[in-house]
């Protein structure tokens, strides 16, 4: 069975990847978010939940730190789960996950969010370059992203 790990941050990047829990069965998944008290209780629901440092690039002082830490704590995930696939919806946590797995040779898939319907976002731009499979959920940023594969959207 293909080793699989699920990737994003908390909030609405999390819902959509939520979204692929089916496929979750097919394979020896892993999922990899932040830990906030929304969603402490994934470990309940799902197997190999990992949980990275809340933080968003709002918080100008301590996300440096964090998206260190984080880096650290993603590479010690990655270097236990070994997975195959690494699949992200974003966004920072999922981006850097995505570069790790690519750095140790995984194939790396990775949607970008439904929520942007005309513009790129940060992660969507970093990771294009080197997605094995970019999917997008919206005909029209095929325009912006034009190696991607139209998926639907997966609401």
């Amino acid at each position: 069975m293909h080793r699989v790990m699920f990737v994003s941050s908390t909030g609405g990047h999390l819902n959509e990847l939520l979204q692929l829990k089916d496929l979750f069965k097919n394979y020896d998944y892993s999922l990899v978010t932040e830990k906030t008290k929304n969603n402490i209780d994934l470990n309940k629901k799902y197997r190999h939940v990992h949980y990275l440092i809340y933080g968003t690039k709002d918080h100008i002082l301590t996300y440096p730190f964090k998206l260190l830490i984080n880096a650290l704590i993603c590479i010690y995930i990655y270097l236990r789960e070994r997975p195959e696939v690494v699949v992200s919806t974003g966004a920072h946590v999922g981006g850097l996950m995505l570069l790790i797995a690519k750095l140790f040779g995984s194939n790396v898939i990775y949607i970008e969010t439904f929520a942007n319907i005309h513009t790129k976002t940060i992660t969507g731009k970093l990771v294009y370059h080197f997605a094995d499979l970019f999917i997008v959920q919206w005909k029209d940023m095929l325009k912006l992203y034009p190696k991607a594969k139209f998926g639907g959207w997966i609401f």
